[in-house]
């Protein structure tokens, strides 16, 4: 084309500076409403603050921020008292939880804590933007600094050292570290400094990326578009930073029991007499279950909102028998919409404006399963409620549950996505594709949590998504999708699973087994036991792949994943009683250790154990033939679950784990309730033991029950029951109270053990002698409470 005008296109020039970023510069001016707004020489700077101890920062170039939030955020900004100093070279702006200094020439923003604690802080670089209106934000980078969150990340558990991109994506390819965008988008994290926690919410929903790599003294974040739009979370603690995050975002329901048991899949059970098959396995070799998954073919011709007659003809009395015998059905389903005239589902999308469209009005079609489908545009909540009223389909058969897949959105082309340029609506607020592609599965999942909810008549729902954004714990569960039957893809899923519950999404876990590729017996064994204390617990395998049901490689397997499987089931007292703190405090339930030990340096990038609750850790093997395996036991004492032996803490000890054995250790102090084992949550527990493991000081842990299945817990029909226990020379005293009384338990009586007690203590229940049995051998005190 050099013989054309084009020789000389303007875009044919070598140097540009279309990349260079252009820092906001120096403050001229501010002026304090109810919020702070700064006008500096290339962009305006708003603050305003959420709480005494979160602040909002909001950047954009050349005017003033709109201030709009995405759809993560449910808090509203708090008239927050603050006193405003303004110096020569600088200002203060001080509110009960967190100060900043903001330095006038440049503009520059540090935060620090009421005792003086430094945060974060803007140096030579701070907030600036290219030509090109991308924008991005410099923090320094202390050498004790450790970064923990982001959602869905591979690799170890500390991030520095990492360069992440925040775009949802559908990865079939093996997830490896070096796999960066996956399906999850939470641009969020965490800072462990010296045993101190801060956070950092980046509320923009393009594609983001988060630099803890080009510098060892300073990381960046920065979005492709829109505005500069940050929160800060003073903590101090790990804790205090998760519940500030959730704060904003909000916290999960209380999940259904059923939730919470052993899930079985496969891509796929393709019709009725397999999976009447599958059940008749599970009830005849006595493996509890509580959900069976059905994968696309359970559609006809991958139609959402359909069943295949032929493949299923008895689609609604197999889901209602299911249902009698303590089983739930739930079925794929994903957002596109096949694009066929004959189809109500398509007829009514177009009819009434709820597919995503370009600018010139024409609707966007793309290839998924069906073939050429539509997508609803569910930035509008119309289309969201159209869509939660479509769940009726599910409901009227009992369906209690969805599986919302390939809503990154997937399509199949080479961007793996819709057309960047296809405009959503918003609700008259109208924005593209690539600016609201990171949220598309969250509100996906709110349209499907929402209508669910609405049909269920006060029972809860499941849904289970792959794509998500901040918020996502809001209405859903989430697997760690496409995984692969490898053990490096198990040793992954624990950092994997930690991140996303430091990231506010405690209901998560991988597909046990891995998905893809052709798991073994013992991968199958080991990844079971793991799968056993992850929040979610799914077996789930590809199509073509070896069968890895639990008894699919022989008896050995067989008995070992079905011990494991059970004993789900005798922790879901304990479980459903940390479910209901996350649902309080957005804690997670799976926790790596340094969110308890923030001090002890051998935390910090513990990638293979994990801890339930403050004082359970569970250590997994995550290697072939391996039967011995080294762990860290933190401060305080710590009993082998299955042996009571005692071991001091601070140190790493070897430990023996033939494959019928996972590690587990109780910390001294540890309360834990157990049930018995059942086929099905929805057996009711007739008793409920209670494992104490006194110290010197007293411990305390408050058990929680409900009905396990309705949202009457939030009209305080509840139980609580306060359990506190400790020991000193000649004693074990207990009491034991209800503290609230709102719901009447299944179980009449209590199995109290205490462990760790010589035969000269006299155990003592809210001031009563109690008698019972001693088992010498490992030092436990058995003993009896009627209800």
């Amino acid at each position: 084309m050099q013989d054309t005008s084009f020789a000389i296109h303007p875009g044919n020039e070598q140097a540009s500076n279309s990349n260079q970023y252009y820092d906001i510069g120096a403050l001229l001016d501010y002026e304090k409403t109810d919020l702070f707004h700064f006008r500096c020489e290339r962009g305006w700077v708003s603050l305003s603050f959420y709480a005494d101890d979160i602040v909002r920062i909001t950047m954009k170039p050349l005017s003033k921020p709109t201030l709009e939030s995405s759809f993560a955020l449910i808090k509203a900004s708090q008239d927050v008292h603050t006193i405003c100093e303004d110096h020569d070279q600088y200002l203060l702006i001080k509110a009960a939880g967190l100060h900043l200094k903001i330095n006038k020439n440049p503009f520059r923003i540090s935060a620090y804590d009421p005792l003086g604690r430094l945060l974060v802080a803007e140096g030579e670089r701070g907030m600036a933007f290219t030509q090109k209106q991308e924008i991005i934000c410099f923090k320094e980078m202390d050498a004790a600094d450790h970064f923990y969150g982001f959602g869905e990340k591979t690799g170890f558990l500390d991030k520095r050292g990492e360069n992440m991109t925040m775009w949802n994506t559908d990865v079939f390819a093996p997830h490896n570290p070096e796999t960066d965008a996956l399906y999850e988008s939470i641009p969020y994290f965490m800072t462990i400094r010296n045993g101190f926690a801060h956070g950092i919410f980046f509320d923009n929903t393009y594609r983001s990326v988060f630099d803890l790599k080009s510098s060892q003294t300073r990381y960046s974040f920065g979005a492709e578009g829109g505005e500069l739009d940050y929160y800060i979370l003073a903590g101090p603690t790990p804790k205090d930073v998760i519940t500030q995050y959730t704060t904003l975002t909000g916290r999960m329901d209380i999940p259904p029991k059923w939730a919470l048991g052993y899930h079985q899949s496969r891509y796929s059970y393709k019709n009725e007499q397999e999976v009447r098959e599958l059940v008749r396995n599970f009830k005849h070799k006595e493996i509890p279950v509580d959900a069976i998954y059905l994968d696309i073919h359970y559609m006809d011709g991958y139609r959402v909102f359909t069943f295949d007659y032929d493949r299923f003809p008895h689609a609604h009395s197999l889901i209602q028998e299911l249902k009698a015998e303590g089983i739930n059905i739930v079925p794929i389903v994903d957002p596109g919409v096949k694009q066929d005239a004959e189809y109500p589902i398509y007829q009514e999308g177009v009819r009434e404006n709820h597919f995503c469209k370009y600018l010139d009005g024409n609707i966007y079609v793309g290839e998924v399963w069906p073939g050429i489908s539509a997508f609803p545009d569910f930035s509008n909540t119309n289309v969201r409620k159209w869509w939660g009223q479509k769940q009726k389909f599910y409901t009227d058969m009992g369906i209690e549950g969805i599986w919302n897949d390939m809503n990154e959105p997937a399509v199949f082309n080479e961007t793996k996505t819709m057309d960047l340029s296809v405009i959503h609506e918003n609700d008259g607020n109208p924005k593209t594709h690539r600016e609201l592609h990171n949220i598309y599965g969250l509100l996906m999942g709110e349209a499907t949590y929402t209508g669910l909810k609405e049909q269920l008549s006060g029972k809860r729902p499941f849904v289970l998504t792959r794509a998500g954004y901040a918020g996502v714990q809001r209405y859903a569960a989430v697997w760690t999708g496409d995984n692969r039957s490898f053990w490096e893809h198990m040793q992954m899923a624990i950092p994997m699973c930690m991140n996303l519950g430091l990231s506010g999404v405690p209901f998560t876990g991988p597909d046990v087994g891995g998905f893809a590729h052709d798991t073994t017996g013992e991968l199958l064994t080991r990844w079971t036991q793991l799968g056993t204390f992850t929040p979610y617990f799914r077996n789930h395998s590809n199509l073509g792949t070896v069968a890895q049901e639990p008894w699919a490689f022989g008896e050995e397997v067989e008995m070992i994943t079905k011990k494991y499987i059970e004993l789900r089931y005798k922790w879901l007292p304990h479980l459903y009683t940390l479910f209901r703190e996350a649902h309080q405090t957005g804690l997670p339930v799976m926790r790596p250790l340094v969110l308890e030990y923030p001090n002890d340096p051998h935390t910090s990038n513990l990638s293979d154990q994990f801890l339930i609750g403050e004082n359970v850790l569970i250590a997994p093997i995550t290697r072939p033939a391996t039967y011995h395996r080294v762990v860290y036991l933190p401060e305080g004492t710590w009993y082998d679950y299955w042996t009571d032996t005692k071991f001091a803490g601070g140190k790493h000890i070897m430990v023996s784990a033939p494959l019928d054995t996972l590690p587990i250790f109780v910390k001294e102090g540890a309360i834990i309730p157990e049930a018995p084992a059942k086929l099905s949550t929805k057996v009711p527990d007739e008793q409920i033991m209670i494992h104490l493991y006194p110290s010197q000081q007293q411990s305390e842990y408050i058990l929680y029950e409900d009905d396990g299945n309705t949202f009457s817990y939030q009209n305080n029909q509840y139980l609580e029951r306060k359990i506190t226990c400790h020991h000193d020379e000649n004693q074990v005293e207990i009491n034991i109270e209800d503290i609230y009384t709102g719901y009447s338990p299944s179980w009449k009586s209590m199995i109290v053990h205490v462990h760790g007690v010589d035969t000269m203590k006299t155990i003592y229940v809210n001031g009563q002698e109690v008698k019972g049995s001693y088992l010498k051998d490992k030092q436990i005190f058995t003993f009896e409470l009627n209800q």
